[in-house]
């Protein structure tokens, strides 16, 4: 079997911790790199069901989006539930590893699986890196062919894993979508909205959409023009990240299948696995009766 130094280095390879934000806490947390690998579990939090599910099935790595310990700590005693899960990993001999805005920017990363779980053809990214175009926050991307947006909303619903947060949208339900901009994750940051004008979508999802960003995004593109600014679907965080677990699961095995310790193939493989455990925070939803 692999060391956990190897797969490390792989995922590291296309998700290099260099790319991540200054703020941000990513790569290995815990666990010995002399280890060996035969199961890794994919999720994106590292909270206490996914912790549990990684120590009933066995697993020897969890590799998640969400860092565990973004801030620093001074001690990870059990007292609290951050400590706990440090003890539950390393009791049972589970390393943790990171890939969080690293994995948004990465060329595959967060928002490539994201366009392709709702059946878009990439174009380029929403905010290139300056330094290497190819990579950046977000996807600009296109539909076979344009749809309302009453359905595409659907597609949307459809296409990624329920939450009880469900799908919320602004805009005219009989507008025409075809050029759609994606970020996995939060995406009301001012930059990345004002580049989805700038691109001129017709639709922009994304997550955690706050009142006002929303607002004057809609307002913004209202003015002077009727509907020249996107439409907004908003999607539970946790649902547009998931899709790209299975991207860095399959990224890991099929590299693996192709390394010799000397670089010949048949280096061995792991058994991965994606964690379908719903993680998002939100676990009910009731409709208020509105008249619109």
């Amino acid at each position: 079997m692999p060391t956990l130094a190897e797969v490390v280095r792989i995922l590291d390879s296309v998700y290099d911790p260099r790319w991540a934000e200054p703020w941000d806490a990513v790569g290995l947390v815990c666990g010995d790199p002399a280890a060996e690998v035969g199961r890794v579990l994919f999720a994106v939090d590292p909270v206490e069901a996914v912790v549990d599910e990684a120590v009933a099935w066995g697993a020897d790595l969890l590799v998640t989006h969400h860092p565990l310990l973004l801030k620093p700590v001074n001690g990870v005693a059990a007292t609290t539930f951050k400590g706990r899960a440090v003890h539950q990993l390393i009791t049972h001999g589970v390393a943790l590893l990171t890939a969080h805005t690293n994995a948004d920017v990465a060329d595959p990363g967060v928002s490539d699986a994201l366009a392709r779980a709702l059946g878009l053809t990439v174009v380029g990214p929403l905010l290139p890196r300056p330094d290497a175009p190819a990579r950046g926050l977000g996807r600009l991307a296109v539909l076979p062919e344009a749809e309302p947006l009453r359905a595409f909303a659907t597609r949307v619903a459809s296409s990624l894993p329920a939450t009880s947060a469900g799908v919320r949208v602004a805009g005219d339900p009989d507008r025409s979508i075809r050029l759609v901009a994606v970020c996995g994750g939060a995406g009301d940051d001012r930059e990345l909205l004002a580049a989805v004008r700038a691109a001129g979508a017709d639709a922009y999802v994304t997550a955690d959409l706050r009142h006002h960003p929303a607002s004057e995004a809609i307002e913004a593109g209202r003015f002077g023009a009727a509907d020249a600014g996107p439409a907004l679907v908003d999607v539970a965080h946790w649902a547009t990240e998931w899709p790209w677990l299975s991207d860095a699961a399959a990224l890991l095995t099929t590299s693996l299948d192709g390394m010799g310790p000397d670089g010949a193939a048949g280096r061995g493989t792991v058994e991965v696995r994606v964690s379908t455990l719903v993680t998002d925070p939100w676990t009910l939803h009731t409709r208020q009766k509105y008249d619109h």
